[in-house]
């Protein structure tokens, strides 16, 4: 269910960190304005101190390396697994040696970001656009720091944009330039497009991938299902408070971001209050449904709230799950 987004104003009780002189939709990809390098330049910095204070740990922690890189060769001491001897080097010098290796701890960050016309609604603090924009941005500089590789796929009913993943401090700042600067040439919405396209683009290579969109389109569990089968995927949901319950403010002309369509509808209405309340309840429950059951982790990120608290809360999760994995 797509709500009606265009009926909203953003608010202005708390600046965002994004926020300038010109409207989000408004900035140009022709050349860098001063004005995006000076935001990119207080982006850095704010990420930075996140991720050196709050972050330091927790990604390194939750992320660790997805497979294992052979060292050296060594002689057999007991207690070593038979299935690690190398038999070449073995028969070779006639006493038993085996494989060592170690934890590949270099890891392939990749962030696909929806850039749809219903992220450029916002009621509260940011657009969601914005909030999608501030939590990549973090998440670009914690793979910097950990010297991974990172990269960006911009999507809305196409693939607008691809940044392939590399490392280092000036791509991550690239990286958060080009999903600040780039203005949309689509306004629908096609997730599994653009996962789609994500595999084909990962195919030697496992990935962390972080899906930031507010999910608004039917019929994803196929391509979800086959990226998380394949990548290592985490769902960050961006919603706004006025998607989930309706302003009594009498008769109201809603208008679809994405589709241009309208509808009216009177607000001052209990009944129609409570119908549009309980439908946005049943969507975002099914959404929650779809991805326990693919077992895909969520960080629900809200406009109106800190995302720090999201983030760190979703951190913990999966390193308490992991420490029970391990015992276990």
């Amino acid at each position: 269910m797509t709500t009606g987004q265009g009926s909203e104003v953003k608010g202005q009780s708390e600046p965002s960190p994004f926020a300038s002189s010109v409207d989000a939709r408004q900035r140009r990809t022709l050349g860098v304005p001063a004005e995006v390098l000076k935001q990119v330049r207080l982006i850095e910095l704010r990420t930075r101190g996140l991720v050196n204070s709050v972050f330091a740990g927790e990604y390194r922690s939750v992320f660790k390396g997805q497979g294992m890189e052979f060292a050296e060769v060594r002689e057999y001491q007991p207690g070593d697994e038979v299935r690690s001897i190398d038999w070449n080097v073995s028969a070779r010098t006639g006493r038993t040696y085996v494989k060592r290796y170690v934890e590949e701890r270099e890891l392939t960050v990749m962030l696909a970001v929806d850039c749809s016309g219903s992220e450029y609604f916002g009621s509260a603090r940011r657009f969601k656009a914005e909030l999608a924009a501030e939590v990549a941005a973090l998440l670009t500089m914690s793979a910097v720091r950990n010297n991974d590789r990172v990269g960006v796929l911009l999507f809305s009913d196409r693939v607008e944009h691809v940044v392939p993943p590399r490392k280092g401090r000036r791509h991550g700042l690239r990286v958060i330039r080009d999903i600040l600067v780039h203005e949309p040439a689509g306004r629908g919405t096609d997730i599994a497009g653009a996962l789609e396209y994500l595999r084909g683009m990962l195919t030697s290579q496992h990935a962390i991938v972080f899906l930031l969109s507010d999910l608004q389109e039917e019929g994803l569990e196929r391509a979800l299902k086959l990226t998380s089968q394949r990548h290592d995927l985490v769902v960050a949901t961006i919603e706004d408070p006025r998607e989930g319950e309706l302003p009594n403010v009498g008769l109201a002309r809603f208008v679809d971001p994405e589709s241009g369509a309208t509808i009216e509808l009177d607000t001052g209405d209990s009944r129609v209050r409570s119908v549009f309340q309980e439908a946005a309840a049943a969507e975002r429950l099914g959404r929650r449904k779809l991805l326990r059951r693919l077992a895909i982790d969520e960080i629900p990120l809200r406009t109106n709230a800190p995302y720090v608290e999201a983030l760190l809360r979703f951190f913990s999760t999966r390193e308490r799950r992991s420490g029970r994995r391990r015992r276990g």
